[in-house]
């Protein structure tokens, strides 16, 4: 029992059993702070319920409107100034000859183009005078407040935006799909349009509301800025004449679909509390959005099978799917802002999630190819005398890249659908397997390569400590001052002793600099892979260095690498694979633009790849000066004289591992002949050149080659040298008997001295 509990008479409360009570109040506190709404939330509910009320006031408006009946609504009229303006640029639809031609049923799909902007402001459009259309725009803007469009186009930089992607999604509400007042022609359309900045890589988000006329093929809608409010009772007044009152009967049966989805997402607790990232919009401009689509040259009921099959697939042959094209025009009159539309690619939903299943698919196979090649090489590596050889740095980068591809292919998988998000989730589970590998694998290289850091300083010497006899002494003494012992001023400062404790471990234990390491550097990640400009730099580098510590460590130790080539250049092939698809292919599934330095990338990623196989094969630092290359470790295969040609055996001894006897080839024995000096000893065994020395080589060559020519020579000499491997300790062993005992230990198995790498 310890004596202060004693002496406070608390000895037995600290084994003293929680009550129950007190146990259960402290768990519902725990449960009920993890489950309570916070603020946000009763916020974002609060702001989901004005939405519902607001739309249910929009809904009781319209519908006492179209009734006929007192309404605070009045339906705009319409522009008669819009329409000789598309005409200029192509957009106003018309009716085919369904027998030769037909539009496309549903645009449900993505479309991407350039955008060309127009400032039709009537201050702008004065010094526009090559414009051919410049007076239809004046009638456009005329009556407009030229302060209020200065006001409202915000700080969104219109002339640096000239890329548009745009999403659409065509679903007829639920209300309307068995009513007899449905029209099959008009479908309602929801869209979300992206302008791009190339130049500061900002992108501003609009919110697209409008119908497809399906027989002229065209679309006519509503457009804001993302957060602002968008009234849907306004279609009627931009559609052409002839279509307002079909326009008109889907608005009501639309509000209520809306009312009832934001009445289940209150209900269900499906609330978004997370502020918006554009709490101000960019821009408070309103638009008017005129797309006109390409006929494509197939019969209406050709197109409509291939709808068909593309919605309910079952297996028939059909027309190949034609090219989705289409020209648009984006209009703000209280902006005086024009955006033509055009070089535009359509690509319908069900093709891109085909798209995706063949990317995840083909992805998910490489990284299996590299998942394989590495347990191999693992496999191999995996003795104290592979993993000294290898960098630990090289695997940390390829287990950099396969955490963000884990991380990017599950959020792609759980975005999408059907067979493209198993594809999707198959690549993320073995980028996941292959990091988590990667990242033990690196963890014991830390640990065997621990001991090659320097070692941490020595903590400081204790202070002696005095006689007690000293201590009464000084006691004694009035004129003497006491300082205070080292463990009292220790404890006086207890944070810079934990301080001290952390740094050292961190110095001390490899496993521990390396886990820390990895968590500050995805922190980093995590933040850094969100700008694409630094996404880039990312990729950049950490591509570039794969193979560079592998060579670097490699050149400074003087030792070959050991890895195989089938998982050098497996990985390096199937690491670009991935790395040139986004980076080169203008059509990727994430819509990445090409990058012109990406092919420069994988040449110097290939060239890192051909130095390491060329370091196995002529040295660790043939690209290297003589003065700058590490030092020559021992020569396991030095000239040896061949035994007496009288002996009944031609070895040249017995292995002190398997202790059968070592013979050189054949081939060589039967070319060389022995030379004898004038005193008749043996000088060793010459071949028709005249060198000497065991299988041919010269002994001046010897003495004098060195460096790449040493490493390059051919012929039977250096084959029959590798057959034998001579210790320092001068024992003699057979070359693979000795690699795989260095495998296990690095001491020699007769004398159990240490032996350098072989």
């Amino acid at each position: 029992m310890d004596a202060r509990d004693e002496e406070t008479g608390n000895a037995n409360e600290r084994n003293r059993p929680r009550g129950s009570v007190s146990s259960f109040l402290l768990i519902s506190l725990i449960l009920f702070l993890l489950t309570s709404h916070n603020g946000e939330e009763f916020l974002a509910r609060h702001h989901y319920q004005d939405a519902v009320n607001s739309l249910e006031n929009q809904l009781s408006n319209y519908t006492a409107w179209l009734n006929g009946t007192t309404s605070n609504f009045t339906m705009p009229e319409h522009d008669l100034t819009v329409p000789p303006l598309l005409d200029v640029f192509h957009i106003q639809g018309h009716s085919v000859d369904t027998s030769l031609e037909s539009y496309y049923p549903n645009t449900t799909g993505y479309v991407r183009g350039n955008a060309q902007f127009y400032n039709i402001t009537p201050m702008a459009l004065e010094k526009h005078e090559s414009l051919s259309w410049k007076p239809l725009a004046e009638r456009f803007v005329a009556g407009s407040n030229v302060t209020e469009m200065a006001e409202l186009g915000s700080t969104w930089n219109w002339t640096a935006s000239n890329k548009m992607v745009m999403t659409l999604h065509e679903k007829k509400p639920l209300a309307l799909q068995n009513s007899s007042t449905d029209s099959k022609d008009l479908v309602a359309v929801h869209a979300r349009m992206e302008f791009s900045d190339e130049n500061t890589q900002e992108t501003m988000r609009l919110e697209f509301d409008g119908v497809h006329l399906l027989s002229q093929g065209s679309i006519v809608g509503l457009v804001e800025p993302f957060g602002q409010p968008l009234d849907i009772r306004l279609l009627p007044s931009i559609v052409p004449q002839d279509r307002k009152n079909e326009t008109a009967k889907i608005i009501a049966p639309e509000l209520e679909h809306r009312i009832t989805k934001l009445k289940n997402m209150i209900d269900d607790g499906l609330i978004d509390s997370e502020p918006s990232n554009e709490d101000t919009p960019k821009s408070q401009c309103p638009f008017t959005f005129y797309a006109q689509f390409r006929p494509v040259p197939i019969p209406d009921h050709l197109m409509q099978e291939l709808e068909s099959e593309i919605q309910h697939p079952t297996g028939i042959s059909t027309v190949k799917p034609p090219k989705m094209v289409l020209n648009a025009v984006l209009l703000s009159k209280k902006c005086g802002i024009l955006y033509e539309i055009h070089s535009t690619q359509g690509l319908r939903s069900q093709a891109f999630f085909s798209k995706i299943t063949t990317y995840g698919g083909l992805s998910a196979l490489a990284y299996f190819v590299t998942l394989v090649v590495f347990s191999r090489q693992v496999e191999r590596s995996r003795t104290p005398s592979g993993i000294t050889r290898v960098s630990r740095w090289t695997f940390l980068a390829n287990a950099t890249i396969d955490a963000v591809c884990f991380a990017g292919h599950i959020t792609f998988a759980i975005l999408a659908e059907g067979r493209a998000s198993l594809a999707l989730m198959a690549t993320a589970f073995l980028s996941c397997v292959l990091f988590v590998q990667e990242a033990q694998f690196s963890a014991l290289i830390f640990q065997i390569q621990g001991s090659e850091a320097p070692p941490p300083p020595p903590p400081p010497p204790p202070q002696a400590t005095r006689p007690a006899s000293a201590a009464v002494e000084n006691q004694s003494s009035p004129n003497t001052t006491t300082s205070p012992a080292p463990a009292q001023q220790r404890n006086d400062d207890p944070h810079s002793s934990f301080f001290r404790f952390f740094i050292h471990h961190i110095r001390t234990d490899p496993q521990a600099r390396l886990w820390i390491m990895l968590f500050l550097f995805l922190t980093v990640l995590v933040r850094v892979i969100l700008s694409p400009a630094l996404s880039m730099l990312f990729v950049a580098v950490t591509y570039s260095l794969i193979w560079l510590p592998q060579i670097w460590r490699s050149a400074r130790k003087g030792r070959t690498s050991g890895l195989m080539p089938e998982y050098v250049f497996g990985t390096t092939i199937c690491r670009l694979a991935g790395a040139l698809y986004f980076l080169t292919c203008p059509n990727n599934v994430l819509d990445v633009e090409p990058r012109g330095w990406a092919n420069w990338l994988a040449a110097f990623v290939l060239f890192q790849a051909c130095v390491i196989m060329l370091q196995e094969y002529i040295g660790p630092s043939f690209f290297l000066p003589a003065k700058y290359q590490a030092v020559k470790l021992h020569d396991y295969h030095p000239p040896m004289p061949y035994p007496d040609h009288e002996a009944p055996e031609k070895s040249l001894g017995d292995c002190s591992i398997c202790m059968d006897a070592i013979y050189v080839d054949s081939s060589i024995r039967s070319g060389v002949s022995q030379e004898t000096d004038e005193k008749g000893e043996n000088k060793g065994w010459a071949g028709e050149s005249g060198s000497s020395g065991v299988g041919g080589i010269r002994r001046n060559t010897v003495a004098t080659a060195s460096g790449l020519l040493n490493a390059m020579q051919k012929g039977v000499g250096a084959s029959s040298r590798k057959e034998y491997s001579l210790a320092p300790c001068h024992h003699l062993f057979h070359t693979e008997c000795l690699e795989k005992w260095l495998a296990i230990k690095t001491i020699c198995p007769q004398c159990r001295r240490p032996l350098p790498p072989l």
